[in-house]
């Protein structure tokens, strides 16, 4: 029976709420989910997990919610998040996921433009952004604002505001007075088609307003299954910690949808602020991370580190000096140790030393990690393999449902992205650019032909990203519209620059220009925390992060580190100037996207100034 819901689920075959209804049917006991409150984990079953579906669903249907209508679900990872998932795209309609960071103005767009009828809340600030929202806009399409936490909202009395248990117990009651009702549903449910939109995702708008890629049911599954397949897990092995907004296509793909995939478990993050606690108490077996993840996991490890006993620190240094040549052999040979030699010397390094930093991290347990979203850099990825911990580099698109590209055992090059997966076709066009085709490319941009004309050509994907092919893999080398060609004529990739400025844990961002100038300049963002403490043991005065940057002992620390990653450039790419910007990057100042992207052209107008001061008045 297992093997037989793989294969569905595989091929795409059944709308994504009928897995969820297939595992609670032979595995009713079974553990699904468990979410943390008040410190104590909380175990719920499939059994359960598909009542709470159904019952949903039921209380949606009563509030007048239909077929082919949106719902918009904005907040944390939480049970709640996938039962108004599961309901809303088993009575045939949409899910619409909203960052919950977004400003109630970005919210505002989304709704309105999805034309969703329902919203549910994660809690009383979401709910707040959304009323804001619909008084401001309108929002004529918005019936019901449904809220999952109660904290906060005894008071409230606007129309059309209820609470989920309130919404379940509609469900209960109409399963109760009248059995038929639930058997219809079961039944409207199964005929789904698994080629109908199962959920909208908006995408980051680094270049203008997000559009709404729709994706199928079968989209999501053929993606999820791919990566589940290619690693070889099942719902005896996999487990995953939940921890990234689920509105991002990764997450949903990495988390739940690999979870309906194989019957596993999936534990929900009690908040960003705890998610290092949570992966060592969890000891999740796959973990997903963006690059900024990895990176902020790294310096926090060399951070740790720094302020422990000298001999520990000079036993990690020696530990890593013998780790780092066995990694870089590890890589060149696929992935694998393929000397005796280095087979020993590795395992002796993980009992003596690696072991303890992978259960520091909460990574103890993982058999394969992952980094999507953007690429990350060689060191990053030859550190992590090096204590034990190899990252494979997956390449996807919100038009393709997360995955089309992905590293594995045999394809684990520097600065590729891997192979495609089985069910993907792609080459490059004239201009280099990666086209792609397949079952996991989306249907189009919501109500946006001419959108969806640009990008999609006889079911051929243009992604937008340059690329090139090194040993059979994959390499991508910039966004198409981001290279930079000088004044000189030269074609430089800013990303790369910008990763190996990023590799300083002094770093947070950096942005690279120079696009018809005479030379590459970089605008640096510094890392508040890292800076600020080395300042702290410089005995350097600062109250702000701005008067922090305006340190000239900070400029000279930034400046060296520019150095040195310069010297892994020719000069032609190398930063000769740079400006350190005197406040943070802020998604509610509209420098960076949801999924905190830098928005280029928004930062190049909005610091004119500092580039002014790089290149001149006629810049």
């Amino acid at each position: 029976m297992t093997a037989s819901i793989r294969d569905q689920a595989r091929a795409g075959s059944l709308p994504i709420p009928q897995l969820v209804k297939l595992w609670s049917e032979i595995q009713p006991d079974a553990l699904a989910f468990r979410e943390k409150d008040f410190g104590i984990w909380k175990r719920i079953t499939w059994g359960e997990y598909s009542r709470n579906v159904e019952l949903l669903a039921l209380g949606l249907a009563d509030l007048g919610f239909r077929e082919g209508e949106r719902l918009a679900i904005a907040g944390e990872g939480i049970p709640e998040w996938m039962y108004a998932d599961m309901a809303a795209q088993s009575l045939g309609g949409i899910c619409v996921g909203l960052y919950p960071t977004s400003p109630w103005a970005e919210l505002a767009y989304i709704l309105e433009h999805s034309g969703s009828r329902v919203v549910v809340c994660g809690d009383q600030e979401q709910v707040d952004k959304i009323l804001e929202a619909r008084k401001q806009h309108g929002l004529s399409n918005l019936k019901w604002v449904i809220y999952v936490d109660d904290k906060g909202m005894r008071g409230y009395e606007e129309d059309g505001l209820v609470s989920i248990a309130e919404v379940i117990e509609r469900g209960q009651r109409r399963a109760e007075s009248d059995p038929a009702v639930l058997v219809n549903y079961r039944t409207q449910s199964a005929a789904c088609s698994p080629d109908d939109p199962a959920i909208i995702v908006y995408t980051s708008g680094t270049t203008g307003a997000p559009k709404g890629a729709m994706l199928s049911h079968r989209n999501m599954l053929v993606a999820g299954c791919s990566v589940v397949d290619t690693f070889g897990y099942d719902g005896k092995n996999l487990e995953v910690l939940c921890y990234l907004p689920l509105c991002h296509v990764a997450e949903r793909s990495f988390s739940t949808v690999m979870q309906l995939c194989c019957g596993s478990v999936v534990n929900f993050a009690e908040s960003v602020d705890t998610v290092s606690m949570d992966l060592r108490e969890i000891g999740p077996t796959l973990f997903l991370g963006v690059p900024r993840i990895w990176e902020k996991l790294q310096q926090t490890i060399t951070i740790k580190i720094k302020e422990s006993y000298p001999f520990h620190r000079w036993a990690y240094q020696a530990a890593l000096a013998l780790a780092m040549p066995i990694a870089r052999r590890e890589i060149a040979s696929g992935g694998y140790r393929r000397g005796l030699r280095d087979k020993l010397v590795g395992k002796l390094l993980h009992l003596l030393m690696f072991r303890n930093i992978q259960r520091f991290s909460g990574l103890h347990r993982v058999a394969v990690c992952f980094c999507g979203a953007a690429s990350v850099s060689p060191e990053t990825l030859l550190f992590f393999r090096a204590i034990g911990l190899p990252i494979y580099q997956v390449y996807g698109m919100t038009e393709t449902a997360a995955v089309a590209l992905v590293q594995q055992p045999e394809h684990t090059a520097f600065g590729c992205v891997g192979v495609p997966i089985p069910s993907l076709q792609y080459r490059l066009g004239d201009d280099g650019e990666l086209l792609m085709k397949g079952p996991t490319v989306f249907l189009g941009y919501l109500d946006a032909p001419e959108a969806t004309a640009a990008v999609l050509n006889d079911g051929w994907l243009a992604s937008g990203d340059i690329a090139r092919i090194v040993d059979g893999e994959v390499q991508i080398i910039d966004r198409k519209k981001d290279l930079i060609i000088t004044s000189g004529g030269k074609n430089i990739s800013p990303s790369e620059v910008e990763h190996a400025l990023k590799e300083s844990i002094y770093i947070r961002e950096a942005i690279v220009v120079g696009d018809g100038r005479n030379f590459v300049a970089a605008l640096i963002q510094v890392d508040y925390d890292s800076v600020g403490k080395w300042a702290q043991e410089k005995a350097l005065s600062f109250t702000t992060y701005r008067s922090l940057t305006l340190l000239p002992e900070v400029r000279e620390l930034i400046d060296d580190e520019v150095n040195a990653a310069n010297s892994r450039f020719a000069r032609v790419s190398q930063v000769r100037k740079f400006s350190l910007l005197t406040k943070e990057l802020d998604h509610d100042d509209g420098e960076l996207t949801a999924t905190m992207k830098v928005r280029r052209k928004a930062i190049e107008q909005k610091f004119v100034n500092e580039i002014v001061e790089i290149y001149g008045a006629r810049a």
